[in-house]
């Protein structure tokens, strides 16, 4: 590190559960982040300012008016540009020693595995089950790990999942689609701006520590927030051996 990379993380350096090797290990990391939106902007930010070397978008939307309520990427001059070129901007100006990549495009079965393959760690702030479950088939079958976070008018949730390392994909806590009219989107249902911030942020702890090694992850465990009255609470999750996607009744990948 420079003098410049000593003065920038030196927060991070005094740490004892990061300190100078785990620093080096986020600077050589690469993580991607499907979704650019409420969840995708506090996470994005949070990594960068960590110092994480490498960090791949994946968006195929353009920035609304909308989503300035809670999509602290962007800015009103941002409206009506792609929201890639619009968080690699924001990015790049908080710390120009990260490297962003843009992946213009929804993810879909037919690229999934091109642009997931290419990082170390997946982060899914998607807001659709067909994406979820195509980005968790994909992570397992890449042995990825993948943190998950996931919001909606007050409620939040996040955990991270990894069958590769024994713990659950996400098909082994959440196994069904819910039916279309149980699963409102945030343009459907609303969402307080400042809750996407909360859990886009712990998305950006989990994946430090995952990286660093400090501490334990949600890995297991699902965290589950409600911020109208101010509670949370964790609950253990575990692999299931009749999972569809990881267990040992999944067809061979």
């Amino acid at each position: 590190m420079n003098d410049t990379d000593l003065e920038r993380y030196a927060r991070h350096l005094i740490l004892r559960e990061i300190g100078g090797p785990g620093q080096a290990k986020l600077r050589k990391a690469r993580v991607l982040s499907i979704g650019a939106g409420g969840l995708g902007s506090p996470l994005l930010l949070y990594l960068a300012a960590a110092g994480v070397g490498t960090l791949g978008i994946a968006d195929d939307d353009a920035v609304s008016l909308s989503n300035l309520q809670r999509q602290v990427l962007f800015k009103t001059q941002s409206v009506g540009g792609t929201k890639v070129d619009a968080a690699k901007n924001a990015l790049v100006a908080l710390n120009d020693g990260v490297s962003v990549e843009t992946h213009a495009r929804r993810i879909d079965s037919g690229n999934a595995e091109e642009i997931l393959g290419g990082y170390d760690l997946v982060c899914d702030g998607s807001d659709n089950f067909d994406t979820r479950y195509l980005i968790n088939q994909t992570c397992v079958r890449l042995g990825l790990p993948l943190v998950a976070g996931a919001i909606g008018q007050w409620d939040g949730q996040l955990s991270v999942y990894a069958p590769h390392q024994g713990a659950p994909c996400y098909a082994c806590v959440f196994p069904e689609r819910p039916e279309a009219d149980a699963a409102a989107t945030c343009a459907e249902a609303g969402v307080v701006g400042a809750l996407p911030g909360i859990v886009g942020s712990m998305m950006a702890m989990e994946v430090i520590k995952h990286i660093t090694g400090a501490g334990e992850t949600l890995s297991g465990r699902l965290w589950l927030y409600d911020a109208l009255y101010a509670e949370a609470r964790t609950l253990k999750i575990a692999k299931r051996d009749d999972c569809g996607v990881c267990g040992q009744t999944a067809p061979a990948i």
